[in-house]
């Protein structure tokens, strides 16, 4: 983990309520796909964590929805601003266990860290297929940036405006996979859970104090004992999860 002050390169709307922003700064301390930055924001007592959806050696793009005072703080930003942000936190997924055709599945704005996931396993010469799953046809945001990195990519839609109509359970049944990587809310991961044919990795979101795993806030008992999911996730293993 480090901290640091980072430059807005980049702050667009790319849907209803959801933006992309890009800082600049150092990115020595992300070292997997899956991990999340804890951002500082003027006025507001608690970091704001989000996921990363890509970096490089100069630069960190996350994605993230209009939901409360910090995001809406957020989306008012103008490039060349600072931040003061912590980059590194969580675990992040292992693609060592993804086989050689494993598929992501994603439900709205759980859909950004799977991005640089699919980065990493292209480049790794594996075959991997994504899910992306959102309400209707105007929340549809990173699909093109899916495709260009491969051409199994799926969408679903509640109201079926684009896409296969449904839940991204209804195009994972029809799928052949060797492992599945997943993000969103929790009833889409039970969802998983009762139909998935395989292992595969979760990545959760909980309310977080430190980010780091000092308050201890957002630990969650498993199978396997409780974990800090800043700190021991927000990536685990489906046969750890309680269901």
């Amino acid at each position: 983990m480090t901290q640091g002050i980072y430059v807005i390169k980049e702050n667009v709307r790319l849907a209803p309520s959801v933006y992309k922003m890009t800082l600049v700064g150092d990115t020595s301390a992300c070292t997997a796909t899956g991990q999340f930055v804890n951002i500082l924001i003027d006025g507001l007592y608690l970091r704001r964590p989000i996921s990363v959806h890509d970096y490089d050696e100069g630069s960190i793009v996350i994605i993230y929805k209009v939901v409360g005072a910090g995001t809406e703080k957020m989306a008012e930003m103008a490039v060349g601003q600072t931040l003061d942000v912590l980059v590194g936190l969580g675990n992040g997924y292992d693609t060592s266990k993804s086989g050689d055709s494993p598929v992501l599945i994603g439900g709205g704005v759980g859909i950004p860290p799977l991005y640089g996931l699919c980065k990493k396993l292209v480049e790794e010469g594996k075959t991997p297929s994504v899910i992306l799953g959102f309400n209707k046809a105007e929340e549809i945001f990173c699909y093109d940036e899916f495709k260009a990195l491969t051409d199994k990519v799926y969408i679903t839609t509640v109201d079926g405006s684009v896409g296969t109509k449904g839940f991204v359970t209804d195009v994972l049944t029809g799928l052949d996979y060797s492992y599945f990587y997943t993000c969103g809310p929790m009833p889409m991961f039970r969802a998983i859970n009762r139909v998935a044919t395989t292992s595969g990795q979760l990545s959760f979101e909980e309310r977080m104090g430190c980010g780091f795993g000092a308050c201890m806030g957002c630990s969650c008992q498993t199978l396997t004992g409780y974990k800090r999911i800043c700190k021991d996730g927000p990536v685990l293993e489906r046969e750890e999860i309680i269901w």
